[in-house]
């Protein structure tokens, strides 16, 4: 297969047909995707492997344009596989579209069923037998959700792995849904005040927004419907570094005068719809609560528990829409949760909102996560746990750090969730040094 260079860089394609269900190895295969990276002039030297998993789920992975970000460190020592996980990318991409050529919603579901940590793990495995060899094992990488995967490939095939490197993304192994979302509110109400405390003016600005989304229907230029709870759903950009920013130069230039008088622009709804769409990401949404099933923990459905938490919230009224404007404070942003009525506003996601419900319901999902095979882990490992991140909680995090054998943590609050990306390689160095014994 031939190669594209890139400034820097050197890219090859792999794909690799696995089993749906790696339980059934004989039954329906589908074909996954990764992008090989290698330093441009070092293409023939004997590297060792470095998979990179994504974070999401349901996000492809990076599409990389040169020698950037922390794949330029990655570079001075491995070649990289960039691995689009199952449902994402170009390995076998599940939407609105594919999805419908599977007939209705139950089975749609049951298909995704098999979407999981564990699967993409298996199926890392199958690379990686390709790649490096079946006795070679190689490192990997794992970022948010991509880390969950990363303790999931500790707990199910340690004996692939040459040393394992997690950031932002060591999950709570025993930890379920409605564990998540109980610890998720207070994070996101903190970032909310230190929005608010950052940007004052903000306040108002919010409120107003508010009130007139409550007051008539606001389309979105793709046929999205923006009520005050998807307002809210953009404070998903909060736990990012400059995500506050962002928020209120986005609420700062809202408004506009046309001539039925003061209204919501063109812009700033484009703007909106960027943010909340998930036309590229639906996975993202329909797969989010069932990456926390586990048989051991809860055998009972996931069933909306971002919503359940929300509805018996009493400790942050500012999150109630209500309740909130009939007073004088802040109204609250939402953070990383999904919510049953996204898959009426969302266009991407209306046809999907039977599946959802359907994963939603299920009961029984396996286990991920071997605690007794991670108490006896010998890989080497090391992760970054950002201070009181938004998306993954920060005490659950060290929990399971614990409980990893051998397992190095630096837990800093220099980076936000995205410290990977927006720190120019920094914390992978930082990681690499770590697992290496050299910090």
């Amino acid at each position: 297969m031939g190669a594209d260079r890139l400034p820097g860089i050197v890219l090859r394609d792999h794909v690799q047909e696995v089993p749906l269900d790696h339980d059934a190895p004989d039954g329906e295969r589908i074909a996954v995707y990764g992008r090989e990276v290698v330093a441009a002039g070092r293409e023939r030297e004997e590297l060792p492997w470095l998979v990179y998993l994504q974070g999401g789920p349901g996000c492809p992975a990076p599409r990389p344009l040169g020698r950037e970000s922390w794949l330029a460190r990655a570079l001075d020592d491995y070649r990289v596989l960039l691995l689009d996980q199952r449902g994402t990318g170009r390995s076998a991409p599940a939407n609105r579209q594919t999805l419908a050529l599977r007939g209705g919603p139950d089975a749609q579901a049951a298909y995704l069923a098999h979407f999981r940590a564990d699967a993409i793990v298996r199926d890392a495995e199958h690379f990686r037998g390709r790649l490096a060899g079946d006795g070679t094992p190689w490192s990997v990488l794992g970022q948010s959700f991509g880390g969950f995967c990363t303790v999931a490939y500790l707990s199910r095939a340690p004996e692939g792995l040459r040393e394992a490197l997690v950031t932002g993304g060591l999950p709570g192994i025993d930890a379920s849904a409605d564990d998540v979302y109980r610890a998720a509110y207070p994070r996101v109400a903190r970032k909310n005040a230190a929005h608010y405390a950052r940007y004052p003016q903000d306040v108002a600005a919010v409120r107003d927004i508010a009130e007139h989304l409550c007051t008539r229907e606001v389309r979105l230029p793709g046929g999205g419907t923006l009520t005050v709870e998807a307002f809210q759903a953009l404070g998903l950009m909060l736990g990012s570094g400059n995500g506050s920013h962002v928020l209120h130069h986005l609420v700062a230039d809202a408004w506009v005068q046309g001539t039925a008088g003061r209204e919501l622009g063109d812009a700033f709804l484009e703007a909106v719809q960027g943010h909340l769409s998930y036309a590229a990401t639906p996975l993202f949404a329909v797969l989010h609560e069932a990456i926390y099933g586990q048989r051991s923990v809860d055998p009972g459905p996931t069933g909306w528990a971002a919503q359940r938490v929300r509805d018996g919230l009493t400790a942050h009224p500012e999150f109630a829409v209500r309740t909130a404007l009939d007073g004088t404070g802040p109204l609250y942003f939402t953070g990383e949760m999904m919510y049953p009525w996204m898959f009426d506003t969302d266009p991407a996601l209306r046809p999907l909102k039977e599946t959802a419900q359907a994963l939603a319901e299920r009961t029984d999902w396996p286990d991920l996560y071997d605690a007794g095979r991670l108490a006896a882990n010998e890989v080497p490992a090391a992760a970054a746990v950002y201070f009181d991140d938004m998306y993954v909680d920060t005490a659950q995090s060290l929990r399971t750090a614990e409980r990893i054998r051998g397992l190095r943590v630096w837990v800093t609050n220099e980076w936000e969730h995205d410290g990977l990306r927006v720190s120019e390689g920094a914390v992978l160095d930082r990681l690499i040094r770590t697992v290496r014994g050299e910090v």
